[in-house]
């Protein structure tokens, strides 16, 4: 918008049209009518809309702001409307963080109803509200990782309501949601209610994401302790009662707010129990109160009728990402049928004293997704008996979320590319920008700018602990901080490698340390300055996880004497969104090294691509197919089949020898084409290349053109064509 159109715009007007009302509250971002399109269309009787239930949704405002955009540009800085002022002043000032996730799944969730919102896909999400987070991360060079939580305030975050009953403003909505004890004596629990707008970057629509909170008073102790943070497994009770409190609070919500969805999508397993919720209430619209008496058969063909508007999505190949729950422990928690429901569909052949949750989710559905083809072949190596329904959509990432300010810049002002903030398709529309000198030059000073962001930010970083050392208990997680003078900064032109994601075994982020001595040859050999940016997150009970963090930091000292001060490795503590959308632009590789094939997909590597960054990879996931022989990046590591001795978690069989060697091999290579000039040009075609062969194709709202044909809507003919359109790019299947 140019500078005179928005000196003659009414704000106050704006900000009028920026909020609107119905019976559960006040919504500031969209229009009435915006609001009013949006809950019809997910209240229609003809029920032509999905419910996306998940255990945690990614949607920090440091990453996607789109509410806040708008202000800026506007250049809208408050109202002398006390409540549009309010509004106003929270948006631009107010807490950026949302802390309700723990990793790729919730970053998952939130791209994908962001895409949702942007194709104007009708659908709502249903989560739980962790009043205390999932855990915040401070890092110890001599302890590792300490773990503590953070309270924060929901009613102060944009974009965030408490709803209240219907019409009746001083009260709010409160769901009720039975437990049981071994005895079948019910214990009633509440979760208020409130709403997440998941505003498009229009403002034209949105899609609800509904969190419920179970820490009212009204709730038990235990209840109340259970809804503190997300992925409490302080106890196996613990973590049944939290998938409970998920799945069991589908229904009673959906049917608080008039919610008509024919299809649910279970995003993983956590929520299925609203798959047993569901089976009860057909018995009981066929037996009424005599539906305790139900036959096996009838069971099991209410169990089939169910499926039929199931979607389940199945993220991991590893076991431990499997829900499986004693049978006993379930007992205490849930109503006698439903453990005859689950004797019938939820057996575990590997351990028959368990009930196994993804066993079920399996069973019972219309569709089975994998998320990379890779991962196809491996779960139906491990459910054989669902081989023929289970089929991949390869996961994408939100490209306006992760696409920097800089690239987007660039992006904006090439006409290969225009439109590609509502059609990520247009990418693949670049091939000119491949020979055109001008991209190429603007490719590598917004490349550069991001560079500096992320050196600057890590540089600072440093310094701060410094200076805080004495002020603190806790040691400076990174060896630059416990020294200072001349080298010990790093420097933006020097090759940075990235690596940050969650800490486990399998994803191996101690692989290219394991001979320190062979990763410096070429380093050391041609006075090639190397960074190593490291972040991440291990669960608080994850000890090999934590122990990996510890890796990481204990090898720094080595690294830097041994280079002689040419390679340094710092390690950024509190990993977030926003702290990953500067790093996948900022580097100048993206380092992936799990075990194949135990990276169902990954997507960090996907962001990297979004800003035209190339990958270093081993062939797993989403790799596998965005490899491209080669263009977008490189591989390295063993390519075995897919087999029951792959999938081990072992440390014995997770190939740090084998595929350490091949990263040894590779390194001079890349470094190579890096600093020396006459192969820079190989260097920037990879990165173009990354752009343009998978941008179009890893992105979230092709992935939800492929969800829509799953899904079974009716939609309006040109959202119809624009799903179509983003079909014909790319077909996870073929």
């Amino acid at each position: 918008m140019k500078k005179n159109e928005t000196e003659l715009i009414d704000k106050d007007q704006v900000l009028h049209n920026m909020i609107a009302t119905n019976k559960w509250g006040t919504f500031f971002g969209v229009s009435q009518k915006v609001l009013d399109q949006t809950w019809q269309s997910l209240t229609d009787p003809s029920g032509n809309s999905v419910t996306y239930i998940t255990m945690e949704i990614a949607a920090d405002r440091d990453a996607f702001h789109p509410i806040k955009s708008r202000l800026q540009e506007l250049g809208i800085t408050g109202s002398t409307d006390p409540q549009l002022n309010e509004f106003t002043q929270n948006f631009l000032t107010g807490p950026a963080k949302i802390p309700n996730y723990g990793g790729g799944l919730g970053v998952l969730a939130g791209d994908s109803l962001k895409s949702f919102a942007d194709c104007r896909i009708p659908v709502v999400a249903i989560s739980l509200l962790y009043r205390r987070g999932y855990f915040s991360q401070l890092v110890d060079s001599k302890i590792g990782q300490i773990s503590w939580s953070l309270d924060w305030a929901p009613e102060k975050t944009p974009s965030i309501y408490l709803l209240h009953q219907a019409n009746n403003p001083g009260i709010p909505l409160e769901i009720e949601v039975p437990f049981y004890d071994d005895d079948d004596n019910e214990t009633m629990t509440y979760a208020r209610v409130w709403i997440k707008m998941e505003v498009n970057s229009r403002l034209d629509t949105f899609v609800p994401e509904i969190l419920l909170d179970y820490s009212s008073d009204k709730s038990p102790e235990w209840i109340r302790n259970a809804a503190q943070n997300l992925y409490d497994s302080s106890s196996e009770r613990m973590k049944i009662i939290q998938r409970r409190m998920l799945g069991a609070g589908v229904i009673p919500v959906m049917k608080a707010l008039g919610l008509t969805s024919r299809t649910i999508h279970l995003n993983e397993q956590h929520g299925v129990a609203v798959i047993l919720t569901q089976i009860v209430e057909r018995l009981k619209s066929n037996h009424g109160s005599n539906y305790h008496l139900s036959t096996d058969q009838e069971i099991l063909l209410a169990a089939q009728e169910v499926g039929k508007a199931v979607v389940y999505t199945i993220h991991t190949p590893v076991k431990a990402g499997h829900d499986r729950f004693s049978k006993d422990l379930h007992r205490a928690v849930g109503h006698s049928f439903c453990q005859r429901i689950l004797h019938l569909i939820a057996q575990d052949l590997d351990n028959p004293a368990n009930f196994n949750f993804t066993t079920l989710a399996m069973r019972v559905n219309r569709s089975i997704n994998s998320v990379s083809r890779l991962h196809r072949e491996v779960t139906r190596q491990q459910f054989p008996e669902c081989g023929d329904k289970i089929t991949a959509i390869t996961n994408g990432v939100h490209h306006l979320t992760w696409i920097s300010d800089a690239k987007a810049e660039l992006y904006d002002s090439f006409k290969e590319l225009t439109n590609w903030r509502q059609d990520p398709g247009v990418f693949a529309n670049a091939e000119p920008l491949r020979t055109n000198k001008r991209f190429r030059a603007f490719l590598e000073r917004a490349w550069q700018h991001d560079n500096h962001k992320l050196i600057e930010y890590v540089n600072d970083m440093l310094t701060r602990h410094r200076n805080q050392m004495q002020e603190t208990w806790v040691d400076p997680p990174n060896f630059l901080s416990h020294v200072d003078g001349p080298g010990t900064r790093l420097e933006p032109w020097a090759f940075t490698l990235g690596f940050a994601r969650r800490f486990s075994t399998y994803k191996r982020a101690d692989l290219i340390f394991e001979d320190i001595d062979e990763l410096l040859r070429p380093v050391l050999a041609n006075r090639w300055p190397v960074n190593f940016i490291f972040a991440g997150k291990a669960h608080p009970h994850d000890e090999p996880g934590k122990a990996l963090i510890k890796m990481i930091l204990d090898c720094q000292e080595e690294l830097f004497i041994k280079s002689e001060g040419l390679a340094k490795l710092v390690f950024i503590p509190g990993y977030d969104m926003g702290i990953a959308k500067m790093m996948v632009a900022g580097v100048h590789a993206w380092l992936n090294s799990p075990k194949r094939p135990l990276e169902a997909s990954g997507t960090s590597g996907m962001k990297s691509a979004m800003n035209a960054i190339p990958n270093i990879s081993i062939m797993d996931g989403w790799w596998d197919e965005g490899y491209h022989e080669g263009k977008t990046g490189w591989k390295f590591g063993y390519e075995d089949q897919v087999s029951e001795e792959s999938l081990s978690e072992d440390r014995g069989n997770l190939l740090y020898e084998e595929d350490s060697k091949s990263f040894y091999t590779l390194f001079p290579e890349i470094l190579s084409t890096y600093y020396n000039r006459d192969q820079f040009n190989l260097y920037i075609d990879k990165c173009i290349n990354n752009m343009i062969l998978n941008c179009p194709r890893f992105n979230t709202h092709r992935m939800a053109a492929e969800y829509v044909e799953r899904y079974q809507l009716d939609l309006p003919g040109p959202v119809k064509r624009k799903m179509e359109k983003l079909l014909k790019i790319y077909d996870s299947n073929h």
